[in-house]
């Protein structure tokens, strides 16, 4: 699996550059809407979920610029979407979510690299659900959500964030990282343990431009927002 290796600090926080040597993918989910669009020329690949399209159409969204739509389509009711029909991929399995099948789609096609909108907001389970997915597919997939907050995405047992001074940072065990050491952090850990039970480390921000982050055992889901001071 390709690792994040930069986050780039633009004023539009949609704009992080990822590992690119497969192309790389926009995924479109039902949470939350996006307050503004991406970049859509940086992008190999675009779809959406059924519930997304929705949204999309009211952000008045390019729809001949989507690759496929999937999902069980139990949100499918207007007619205009017919004008789309060709793009549809009806994935019907109700043991896994229209996240989760999306995402296999985009790895048949030879895609590892997915920036995913609307994983968070909206009813709670379907975040937790969202996270849940992407860590089981996370030796596969190099997904990174984005919310008007922050991005966050899994990160592998040595990591760089670049060009972050300032920034919230936050570290969550999921659900143990165990002898975590991080540099560039204004509250730096040196070979500690977080457990999701006992001790987590949200809420630190980046006193320098570079923070590393290293651990031994377990996973880490790590948060990058907006400006904290």
């Amino acid at each position: 699996m390709s690792s994040n290796s930069d986050y780039n600090n633009s004023e539009n926080p949609f704009l992080s550059e990822r590992d690119l040597r497969k192309g790389k993918c926009l995924l479109f989910i039902n949470g939350d809407a996006p307050k503004s669009l991406p970049d859509l020329d940086i992008y190999s690949l675009i779809a959406c979920t059924d519930g997304a399209f929705h949204y999309l159409k009211d952000l008045n969204f390019p729809m001949e610029n989507l690759d496929f739509i999937s999902g069980d389509f139990d949100s499918h009711s207007g007619s205009d979407e017919n004008l789309y029909e060709d793009k549809f991929i009806y994935t019907p399995d109700q043991e896994k979510t229209d996240f989760h099948k999306a995402l296999e789609i985009i790895a048949e096609k030879g895609f590892e690299n997915i920036d995913v909108f609307g994983g968070s907001g909206g009813e709670q389970d379907h975040f937790l659900g969202n996270l849940t997915v992407a860590y089981s597919l996370k030796e596969n997939l190099n997904i990174t959500f984005y919310d008007e907050f922050s991005e966050y995405f899994f990160i592998p047992q040595s990591f760089t964030l670049k060009n972050v001074k300032g920034k919230l940072v936050s570290l969550y065990p999921f659900p143990i990282a165990e002898n975590l050491t991080t540099k560039g952090l204004n509250w730096t850990l040196d070979n500690e343990n977080l457990n999701i039970t006992s001790r987590i480390g949200t809420r630190n921000f980046a006193s320098e431009d570079e923070v590393s982050v290293t651990y031994e055992k377990g996973d880490l889901l790590l948060f990058v927002g907006k400006d904290y001071l």
